[in-house]
Formats: structure tokens, sequence, C-alpha cells
């Protein structure tokens, strides 16, 4: 939702603290603001300078720019009618911020009175409040069928214990999943987010020892509890929501979606989508072409030939032809036809000759057999097995991954997509507030990987060569681009980032990861994705040795951790439901290559393009035009 002068909030606890922040910065935005409040003395304060932001925006009005409420929000009937005031002046509601909490001095296991005026009283105004707050909101919002954004205050004390205040952190923890349960009312354009800060300097916190605030790395700065609101309140991909800001951390959102599949127990999303997205019947040809590897060689053209053969029907029990719309791209794929990824010598692997070439694809289901009953024909589905450079393949159904559409975008999140995001996870265990280093940013899966990082709220530094590549990483929101054709990436590095990476992502290897080595902090952990730079020697890729490589990482406590996609398998179709919905609602960018491969004999052309280091994003071959033409009108 994109804050607009004229549109109306109603704060509870808006007299002081955060809720008199958030007013006063609403109203910076030119909104109108009703301050809800117990203390008369603190709301009119509040709302007289709620009062001198909006005059930078409205003249004369027929309504009050600003009204405060002396309210008891404990008060069912109270605070009821303090809502309908607002909406009888404005007529409206766009935004709720239910911000009134108050903490208590005396332990409730200590406490010998009946709690009416203590831990009683708290959890009325912590927990009970929010909630009924929040039921008002909701049913202003449904009513007057307009969107609307509520956010619910809580805690850092919400998220762990907080000894000294069991009421406190039970009350918060109350909210916390109260509004994370509500993410259904996005369906009904309603939004509830919860803010969790750990603690900020009003009169609340003033009064716990100095001791737990300096053990937490100090007060956090009120401006970043706005920023953190307001970005709840923009992001119409958070619904049930829950941002934590530290001092230590910065922001970031919890629980993680690792600690999220823990207790996630969803229908398989692979049965859900498959069956809602059908496109026409496919034809089935008596002959296709495919590219298969008849000679192991690094030298892609010379190990690979196009094949015309006979298409085999009926298919097999368990399996599934797919018809093929698009094939991806990899640097493995000289790897591959090396016969590097095969276990054996060079007679075991050669025995194994002719093989089909290319990693991954989308397509559209031709036939099924006869065993598999959850995937109809003209399904659309991305398949990461050997043989995607081919007009049709038939593959175990199992290893479907069931996909919105068969685009091009999406082949992009295959291979390229799923390694940044699960390696960025597993591998790198990112948080927030990190500097993350991306190498070969501008390729196929550095893209995601520094979009995924600036998502995760991390400061992102990315390597690329030429000026295209470095305007495309800039678009994407790096924080700091190092175009090597102009400037050297250790000198930059060591000047502008001496503490070092926390993170780096590397895919380049030989000479660049001797460099990310030196560049990384002391815990930091660096990601070995591939290394490209030796893919394609005299004598093809031969291993390096890393003299000292042990002893650097000892002295600063670093990891060095490899990656390999295909280990991962059982988190592909999760990861790539989140990259879908991401690049669906506008957050994530997928750039795909500008120069064109056309039909499954182009893919040799298409490996040695990537290879020469010319590509700015994905490249992809479109191995059926007539077809991708058809899916562009739908």
């Amino acid at each position: 939702m994109e804050l607009k002068p004229g549109m109306s909030a109603l704060v509870t606890g808006g007299g002081s603290g955060i809720g008199k922040a958030l007013c006063i910065a609403l109203a910076q935005k030119g909104l109108f603001v009703t301050v809800v409040d117990f203390s008369e003395e603190n709301g009119r304060e509040a709302a007289s300078l709620v009062q001198n932001e909006n005059k930078k925006f409205h003249g004369d009005l027929k309504v009050p720019s600003v009204m405060f409420i002396k309210c008891d929000v404990t008060n069912a009937g109270d605070l009821s009618a303090a809502f309908g005031k607002h909406v009888d002046t404005y007529g409206g509601l766009d935004i709720c911020i239910n911000c009134a909490g108050i903490a208590i001095k005396t332990l409730v296991y200590d406490d010998r009175s009946d709690g009416t005026s203590t831990w009683r009283h708290a959890v009325n105004v912590n927990l009970v409040a929010v909630i009924d707050g929040t039921r008002i909101a909701s049913q202003i919002m449904r009513s007057g069928k307009k969107p609307g954004v509520i956010i619910n205050i809580g805690s850092a004390a919400g998220l762990y214990p907080m000894n000294f205040d069991p009421i406190y952190s039970g009350t918060k923890a109350g909210v916390v999943m109260f509004t994370r349960s509500l993410a259904p009312l996005k369906r009904h354009g309603i939004r509830v987010n919860v803010l969790c800060p750990e603690f900020v300097q009003t009169n609340m916190a003033e009064q716990l020892s100095r001791r737990i605030i300096d053990v937490t790395g100090g007060y956090i700065k009120m401006e970043d509890i706005v920023n953190g609101t307001f970005e709840l309140i923009k992001d119409e991909s958070k619904a049930g929501a829950c941002l934590w800001i530290t001092k230590r951390r910065g922001m970031e959102y919890w629980p993680t979606p690792e600690e999220q599949r823990k207790y996630m127990l969803n229908l398989p999303k692979s049965k859900r989508m498959l069956t809602q997205n059908t496109f026409s019947t496919v034809q089935t040809p008596e002959f296709y072409e495919k590219i298969v590897v008849h000679t192991l060689s690094h030298n892609f053209r010379d190990a690979t030939r196009l094949e015309r053969v006979r298409l085999r029907l009926p298919v097999e029990p368990h399996n599934a032809l797919v018809k093929i719309i698009y094939a991806g791209v990899n640097a493995s794929d000289v790897n591959f036809s090396a016969g590097r990824y095969f276990s054996g010598g060079a007679k075991e692997t050669a025995a194994r000759l002719p093989l089909d070439a290319g990693f991954e694809a989308v397509g559209i289901v031709a036939s099924v057999g006869d065993s598999v009953n959850h995937i109809k024909v003209g399904s659309p589905v991305a398949l990461m097995t050997f043989g995607a450079y081919s007009e049709f393949t038939q593959v175990p159904a199992k290893h479907l991954l069931p996909v919105p559409r068969p685009d091009p975008e999406v082949v992009a999140m295959l291979t390229s997509g799923l390694t940044a995001s699960i390696a960025l996870e597993k591998a790198g265990q990112m948080a927030s507030g990190q500097v993350v280093l991306v190498t070969a940013a501008a390729g196929g899966t550095g893209q995601f990987a520094v979009q995924l990082a600036k998502l995760a709220g991390n400061k992102v530094v990315a390597t690329c060569g030429g000026k295209c590549k470095a305007a495309l990483l800039s678009s994407l929101g790096v924080d700091r681009v190092i175009n090597y054709q102009n400037e050297k990436i250790k000198d930059v590095l060591k000047k502008e980032f001496p503490r070092g990476a926390d993170i780096i992502y590397e895919s380049v290897g030989g000479e660049m990861f001797d460099l990310c080595l030196n560049a990384l902090a002391v815990h930091g952990r660096l990601i070995v994705i591939g290394m490209i730079s030796q893919y394609q020697g005299e004598h093809g890729w031969k291993p390096r040795n890393y003299t000292g490589l042990c002893d650097k990482i000892l002295a600063k406590s670093q990891t060095v951790a490899g990656f390999f996609l295909i280990q991962y398998a059982h988190l592909w179709q999760d990861h790539l439901d989140k990259l879908f919905d991401l690049y669906a609602s506008g957050k994530l960018k997928v750039s795909l290559d500008p120069k064109k491969f056309v039909g499954v004999a182009s893919a040799p052309d298409a490996v040695e393009y990537l290879h020469s280091g010319k590509s700015v994003g994905k490249v992809v071959v479109c191995i059926d035009p007539s077809y991708s033409q058809t899916l562009a009108k739908l």
C-alpha cells in the first residue's frame, strides 16, 4: 500500500514512545491521524505535533487533520467508540496501528494481589486490546470494501523469553502468533503484520537496567522502527509477517523459511498446481530431434551432435512425456559433455555413451503412463534431468516440478535460481545486516543471488565485467558494483570493505577464489557454486591446489562450503515456489540475455556464447518457437 495524503490512520498508544513517533511519521506523509491514548497530556501533545506536520499538506479542511481521543483500550466500549468516531470523521480507515502496551515491575510469581491492577491489567492492555483493536479495524475495512493494513506492535520479548517480565513476554508472544494467524485476511484485501523491535529509548525501556540494554548492543533508533513499520505497510506481499528488529542484526523476518518448513503441513503444491493450469493437447510426432554427447570432451560442440530419433510410445507406466518449450544453458554443460559428473574412470564413463545433453527445461505434458494419476496432459512443468536439449523427453513423473507457465523466466529460476536460493540459505546461512559479495553477478545465478541477499536486508557487493552488466546490477539494487574492466576488485574491497564480506557467493574460481578468500570476514562463509574460469582450459577442468587454505580459515574461524544443487533435490519445489511468488509480486526480476537461440540445433552455439563472457542474464534456448509464440498470446 502506497501512503498518500488524504488517507487515514488510527494509532492506539499514540501519545508516547513508538506510537507517537509513528503518528508523526504518518502525518509527514500527509495522512489524517487519530491519536488514541489514556494520557490526555501526552495525547494532546502528540496531536499538536501531528497537526504541525499536516499543515504542509492540507489547507482549509472541513474535517480536522488530527484527532485526539482519550481512551482506556481495555474498555471495549470506549475502544469501539474511538474507532467509530474516526470512521464518522474520515469516512473509513486505511491503517490501524495497535501500539498500546505496558510493563509491570512485580514478577507475577511474587504478586500476592488478584492481579487486577498488575498482571491482569497488563494482559488486557498488551494482548486483549490488540485482539479487539484488530477485530474492530478489520471489520471496518471489510465493510468499506477497501484494502487496509493493520500493524500490531509486538516485541522481541515475544520471540524469546524475557525473564524479568514474564507477563510482558507472554502477552507479546500472543500478539505475534495472533497476528501471524491472520494471514488469510489478505483474501479480503486486509494485511495484518507485527513489528517486533528489541529495545527502543522510550519511558518504558528506560526503566530497565542499562546493563540489559548494553548487552543487546544498545537502543535501536526510532528511525529504524518507522522504516520497519512502513515496509510492512507498503510491501503487498507481507501478510501475517513478523519483522524482527535488533541493534545487533538489523531487520529480519521471523521465522526463517527453514524454520517454517519444520511445521508447515500444506497440501503438496505439486498436486495442487499441476491440476490448476492446463494447455491445449500436444501433438506427438513420429520423430523428434535432440542433442546427444557422442564423445567425451570439454568442447561441447565437438562432443555433441544433433540426432533425429523415433518417439517411443506408449509412455512407460510411471513416466510422463514432456514437450520442451525452453531449455536453460549452464556453464557446467561442458563438464557434462566431458563426463565429469559420473563416477568411475574414463572407460566406465565412455561406456555410458551416448548421453542426452541439457540439464533443465520447461514444457507441457504431452502424455502420461498408466500408473500416473496426479498429472494431467497439458500441465505446464519444469524438469531438471538429463536430456533437456530435446524436443521431447520422457522422465519419471515424480521428478516433474509444477510451474504456473512454461516461460523462459521460469527456466532461469531452475538451476540458476534454485542454486542461489538454496545455497544462500543452507551453505551461507544468510541472515540480515551482513555484507554479501557475489562474483560473476550479472550471470544466470548471480542475478538471483544479489536480489535475494538484498531482499533479506543485506549490503550487496557484486563483481562483473562490462558497462551493460554493471547497469543491470545497479538496476537490481546492488549497493556497490565493481566493474573489473575499470577498477581492481582487490583494491575496492580492501579500501571500502576492510572488515571483509560475511558471505561470498563464488562461481569463477582460480584467482578470483584466492581473492575472495582473502576478502572473507572473521566467521565468514565462502560458498563455492562453480569455477567457470577453469572449465575450458586446454585440457578441460583440472583441479587446483590451494596451499595454505586450512591455515587461513582456521585463523579467522571461516567456512568454505561447496554447493552442488543435485544434493538438495528435496528442497527444489519449496524454493521454486518461493522464487515464483517473489517474481509474480514484482519483488524479483528475472533478466534473460537478449541474444536469441532458436531450435535444438542452436544449443552448441548457446553454450559457446555463455562461455564467451558476453552474456548478460540467463541464456536460454527456445526449442519450439511456434509454441512460444502461442504462449505469449495467452
